[in-house]
């Protein structure tokens, strides 16, 4: 076997020689068996190793391989209706591929842009953001992001987007006044916070605050759908839980549950008919809507229906709930289990009775994490910087079995004793 000294370029946190992927397991190259609980970043859907999909995908290439992105094929046709027919609300009626959330939103950030220049509002380039908050790790995306640590250092490749809190609607009003009318594009914002914070679930009252702001001043709402989309909360979308009128979604991850690099990009006439008019375009990425990769998301969008995955995600989401609720309700170091269907977030605390934090260079959710992983169960990072919590993530695949999430419980509360014993000592 080759050495993997120099692999990957740049270290990560984590070093683990995957050798094969198995339902809801990882293999390594020394035996191992690891229990995807975070579904890698929360992308898998369907289980890994589905030979259905690797079928569709060697067929796909013997028939078209590169095609320019704007150009229709028979895999990109049939995508598009699937999504815009089955998983969008009506009002989006357009639709573009990528080749992942990042991208989906960087173009995302474009089309606004576009939509205002078409429609004679030059002035019209700010897109406000929410802390916390992950959009994706491009200049744009990352500039409209929340995510202090992934922004570390790149600040002065941004430009000057406004942030708010991530639950004041107020906050996004006076923010648009301030920044001027006139020069806001859009604001997006995911239907839950992910991995920047653990599963964070705004008050009722909330998105219908948010709509409201941005049809008064002409803003564009972005809904980030990356990580809550195709089925993950237990809905199709996870707009679906606030019904949420969009003027642009994002999406990702589960678009193809993993099986191959795609992202979309979808839209509703109003945005894109000022562009058509004024017969302007907006660039494509190389490796857009790849022929295989729309195949491949096809397939998975179909057993998702095939399966009734998504009413699973929603079962299974409540019963992993449950689990955590008994295990966790009065932990000293858990101040909250929080989120929708099989995105779930646990909340640490140093002190749960006097909501004290545990210091930011502590790490301890990485520990927690890392604890986990040495019990063989991969379960989610999920913090952002100084002004975020501590959580861990669960996001496995919607195929997951009764034992596993009572493997996947037992594992995370031997995890964060562990982490917080070895975090005082004695």
């Amino acid at each position: 076997m080759a050495s993997n000294d120099r692999y990957p370029i740049i270290p990560g946190p984590v070093a683990l020689h995957v050798v094969r992927t198995e339902g809801r397991h990882l293999v390594t190259a020394d035996g191992r068996r690891i229990l995807d609980a975070g579904g890698g970043a929360l992308v898998t859907n369907i289980g890994h190793g589905r030979a259905e999909v690797a079928e569709v995908a060697a067929r796909a290439m013997q028939q078209v391989t590169y095609v320019l992105p704007p150009w229709p094929t028979d895999a990109r046709v049939e995508l598009v209706h699937r999504v815009l027919d089955e998983w969008m609300p009506p009002s989006i009626t357009r639709a573009g591929f990528t080749s992942g959330g990042s991208e989906s939103v960087d173009t995302a950030i474009r089309l606004a842009r576009q939509h205002h220049l078409s429609a004679g509002r030059r002035d019209r380039w700010k897109v406000i953001g929410r802390r916390p908050s992950y959009h994706g790790v491009t200049v744009a995306s990352l500039a409209v992001g929340g995510h202090d640590d992934r922004r570390a250092g790149f600040e002065p490749l941004f430009p000057g987007f406004p942030h708010v809190p991530w639950d004041d609607a107020d906050a996004l009003d006076a923010a648009i006044r301030e920044a001027g009318v006139d020069t806001v594009a859009a604001f997006i914002a995911e239907p839950i916070v992910g991995s920047s914070a653990g599963a964070l679930v705004a008050d009722e009252g909330y998105w219908r605050r948010v709509e409201e702001i941005c049809r008064e001043h002409g803003v564009l709402l972005i809904v980030d759908e990356v990580m809550t989309g195709f089925g993950r909360t237990g809905r199709r979308m996870g707009l679906e839980h606030w019904d949420i009128e969009p003027d642009i979604v994002v999406g990702g991850k589960g678009l193809s549950g993993g099986y191959a690099p795609i992202g979309g990009v979808y839209a509703t006439d109003a945005v894109v008919d000022p562009i058509a008019a004024a017969g302007d375009s907006l660039m494509f990425f190389t490796y857009g809507a790849q022929d295989v990769a729309c195949a491949v998301a096809s397939a998975v969008l179909r057993i998702l229906d095939e399966e009734d995955l998504v009413a699973r995600a929603a079962t299974q989401g409540e019963a992993l709930r449950r689990r955590l609720d008994d295990a966790l309700g009065d932990h000293p170091h858990v101040a909250e289990v929080r989120g929708r269907g099989l995105m779930l977030g646990v909340d640490l605390v140093a002190d749960r009775d006097g909501d004290v934090r545990f210091p930011r260079e502590a790490g301890v959710f990485r520990r927690v994490v890392a604890e986990s992983l040495a019990r063989d169960v991969w379960i989610y990072p999920s913090s952002s910087g100084p002004d975020a919590p501590d959580a861990v993530m669960f996001g496995p695949a919607f195929t997951v079995t009764d034992e596993e999430l009572d493997t996947m419980v037992e594992v995370l509360v031997a995890s964060i004793d562990a982490a917080v014993a070895a975090f005082r000592p004695g």
